[in-house]
């Protein structure tokens, strides 16, 4: 298979298997990477034991001499289904291609995998192709000889890219359920991060196969997106000089950025025209570690020193704007509180009789000045309603994500992004994430909708930004950077 071919139906080739009396050898493969004589190529095979009835799966590297990569468990076959292997056997293949996907992350136990019966599943096929493509790929970045890697991985990871399989990875997620669909992003952005850093060390460009996987919902009145991205494959911004040393660079390059924008929706039935209202419910960024905390601390400096969302930018925007007659928004609210206040006192008074004539003078001035470290921000575009989010440092005011700290601010044990984590006054969550929900920040953007829409499904366009700073936390060091990142959702309504 060259890198220009489709995937093979990994799912259909197995469920055309002949019976085990056809076999004319102990197992049978399937080419899933090809690229020349010269080359080993990379096949999925299926080998029978005779003892016992059973099937092992296996990738091997296909050298003179075969090396496996990766085995599954063994599977008794079905005695009850014309088929080699039955639905059972099937769905309990995609268990095991899911467990080995999720073994490859920092967290071992998964012993809550729980899917429901395959009979109930639809688009199991694009499912099971996908949860394989994946194994294949995570062997590959792991296991895979040097000579067979570079090639395979290019091509795995086109495949991983598609269409196709984008549309299969939100059929699984909604299978595995939130909990799962958070470790086997791990696990796959974990390999990710591990390639990219390899191919870094060779100053050799790289794409990587979804440096931003995102998704989106709409359902019931909601509008969802969640959204992964590794933090090394998020574009600089802006970095000081001289770069990390290796420590807080493996610290900082381990973690991965995962957000969940939640908006509410509602369509009200005017006399002349028809309200489409829309305002925030809940949008949630986190930086959650790659690896575990002692391996951090071991070869990095910690899990504590990582990045932190600095600004947030959502853009609402109707595809197709013929029946749009107006959009409004709210003004510009959640302004920085400043509380300044000024106190002068000048106390006097004379020593006792029989000392020294002498006045004692003493004055004193306080101010206070308090800033609320987010600001939100609401504006118009044509008919695109924007969302905005900026940090602010609590000391100056300056925006986080577009100001240069001085050295003196980083030494400062009190500066706000000093134990950031931990401070009563910290501008996020314990883990280093935000939550900004819509009793704060609800103020709704309606748009007016002619009346000849009822009844048509019109589509929206979610877009979005999100900048992730880093500032010395506990560690002594002076490098700071900010990375951005751009996503890009369609969702839906009813008008009517």
């Amino acid at each position: 298979m060259a890198a220009s071919c489709a995937f093979p139906d990994i799912f259909c080739w197995v469920q055309n298997l002949p019976p085990i009396t056809e076999w004319r050898k102990n197992s049978t493969s399937l080419c899933i990477y090809f690229s020349s004589s010269s080359q080993p190529s990379l096949n999925l095979s299926i080998a029978k034991n005779n003892q016992d009835s059973t099937l092992c799966f296996s990738i091997i590297a296909d050298f003179n001499l075969p090396v496996a990569l990766w085995t599954s468990k063994p599977f008794k076959l079905g005695s009850k289904s014309i088929k080699l292997i039955d639905e059972e056997t099937m769905s309990n293949i995609l268990v095991n291609f899911i467990e080995d996907v999720l073994l490859y992350g920092s967290n071992k136990n998964n012993s809550f995998l729980k899917l429901p019966r395959l009979d109930s599943m639809s688009n199991f096929k694009d499912m099971f192709n996908f949860a394989f493509l994946t194994l294949a790929f995570l062997i590959c970045i792991y296991e895979a000889p040097a000579d067979l890697r570079s090639g395979c991985l290019n091509a795995l990871k086109t495949h991983l890219a598609n269409c196709q399989s984008r549309q299969a990875t939100k059929l699984l997620m909604k299978l595995l359920g939130s909990n799962l669909e958070e470790q086997w992003m791990r696990s796959l952005n974990l390999a990710i991060t591990n390639w990219t850093k390899e191919l870094q060390a060779t100053h050799r460009s790289l794409k990587t196969p979804s440096p931003l996987f995102s998704y989106a919902i709409s359902t019931l009145g909601l509008w969802k997106v969640h959204l992964y991205c590794p933090v090394i494959a998020m574009d600089i911004e802006n970095s000081s000089n001289p770069s990390a040393d290796e420590r807080i660079q493996f610290s900082l390059t381990y973690h991965q950025l995962e957000g969940v924008v939640q908006f509410n929706y509602k369509v009200q039935v005017q006399q002349s025209w028809v309200d489409v209202i829309v305002n925030t419910d809940n949008i949630r960024c986190d930086v959650m570690r790659l690896v575990n905390e002692t391996l951090l601390k071991e070869q990095g400096v910690g899990a504590a020193e990582k990045h932190f969302p600095s600004r947030i930018s959502l853009q609402l925007t109707p595809s197709f704007q013929t029946d749009i007659l107006s959009l409004s928004v709210s003004k510009s609210s959640e302004n920085p509180a400043r509380e300044i206040g000024s106190e002068k006192s000048i106390e006097a008074g004379f020593d006792a009789p029989n000392s020294y004539l002498g006045l004692k003078v003493s004055a004193g001035e306080t101010m206070t000045m308090s800033l609320k470290p987010w600001k939100f921000e609401e504006s118009v575009d044509g008919y695109s309603a924007n969302f905005n989010w900026f940090l602010h440092d609590s000391m100056d005011g300056r925006e986080v994500f577009s100001s240069k700290p001085s050295k003196l601010s980083l030494l400062n044990p009190k500066a706000w992004f000093r134990d950031r984590y931990s401070s009563a006054y910290r501008p996020f969550t314990r883990q280093g994430g935000v939550i900004f929900a819509g009793d704060e920040y609800g103020e709704r953007v309606c748009w007016k909708v002619d009346k000849s829409a009822l009844g048509r499904t019109m589509e929206w366009e979610i877009r979005g930004w999100i900048w992730l700073t880093y500032l010395p936390n506990k560690y002594k060091t002076f490098y700071t950077e900010t990375r951005r990142l751009e996503f890009r959702e369609i969702v839906y309504l009813t008008i009517g």
